[in-house]
């Protein structure tokens, strides 16, 4: 198989498995998101470690950890993801699955407008449609719920400024998803020993088996996104990135039978309008620059 058909391979194996999230979070109820979350970071952190130890690369982690603001900075991105992640569990197990479709439908152009205020990108004519039209179904959605829609903002927003601060440190995934889990690890363990009725080891084998593979189940899409990145051109990457919250979508409203009012309907259409918009510009863009080399 060929590098450019490896990173299809595994741009689309990460963002199903990414898509397939619900279904699996919902299995390890009644665990509260709290016990789930520090699971899924005491996991996530133990399978990085068997790993690195796998690939002999605990070198290049003392060289890292050797770098102050390389490491402040993978504390932020810790951070973030960790928000992330705390946030798109509970909305999960609060039956909220089209929302988190809808957090991740917009995070790109959450990106657009990071890369324009930190990364001084301008954006161009017809990104400024998307982003208009994007704007206007945020409105649409916020007027069906009610309410803003706050668990899409927090998922878009977080893992737009993740992207941005793993973007602007360049690692390699295994070494920084690492660090991100070790980052947390503490926290998430002592965490753990405070809970006050734990489910972990209670429910049966089953239960335990599920919320242990949570470590796996985390790193495992990171990785072969990463893998994805480097093999596959961005605009295609970017493309790719739509599966997820399509399969959250379908989920949502088939699986677990969340309500899709006309209102909010059309707030999502207008989503995939701007996604369309901003898609087609770049493959334009594209397109254009292949004209010129």
């Amino acid at each position: 198989m060929n590098q450019l058909r490896l990173g299809y391979v595994f741009g689309i194996g990460a963002h199903t498995l990414w898509g397939f999230f619900p279904a699996y979070f919902k299995l390890l109820r009644p665990s509260s998101p709290v016990e789930v979350l520090a699971h899924r970071i005491g996991w996530s952190c133990l399978f990085m470690v068997m790993l690195l130890t796998v690939m002999r690369q605990w070198r290049r982690i003392g060289g890292l950890l050797r770098q102050p603001r390389k490491v402040a900075a993978i504390t932020a991105a810790a951070v973030l993801i960790g928000l992330n992640w705390g946030t798109y569990i509970w909305a999960v197990n609060a039956d909220r699955v089209v929302e988190t479709a809808l957090g991740y439908f917009i995070t790109p152009l959450v990106s657009i407008i990071l890369g324009m205020v930190f990364l001084s990108e301008r954006l161009r004519s017809w990104q400024w449609v998307a982003v208009g039209i994007g704007t206007i179904a945020v409105l649409v959605l916020t007027v069906d719920y009610g309410r803003l829609p706050w668990v899409a903002f927090v998922l878009a927003v977080s893992f737009g400024f993740y992207g941005l601060v793993k973007k602007q440190l360049g690692l390699p995934a295994a070494d920084g998803l690492f660090v991100e889990s070790a980052v947390l690890a503490v926290p998430a363990v002592a965490t753990l020993f405070l809970l006050p009725n734990p489910t972990f080891g209670g429910l049966g084998t089953g239960h335990t088996l599920l919320i242990a593979a949570s470590g796996a189940i985390t790193a495992m899409p990171l990785l072969m996104f990463a893998g994805a990145a480097n093999r596959i051109p961005l605009i295609s990457l970017g493309m790719l990135q739509y599966i997820g919250p399509t399969i959250q979508l379908f989920l949502g409203v088939f699986a677990f039978h969340e309500p899709m009012p006309p209102v909010r309907l059309a707030g999502f259409v207008l989503v995939w309008i701007a996604l369309a918009v901003f898609s087609w510009d770049g493959l334009r863009r594209r397109a254009a620059v292949a004209r010129l080399t």
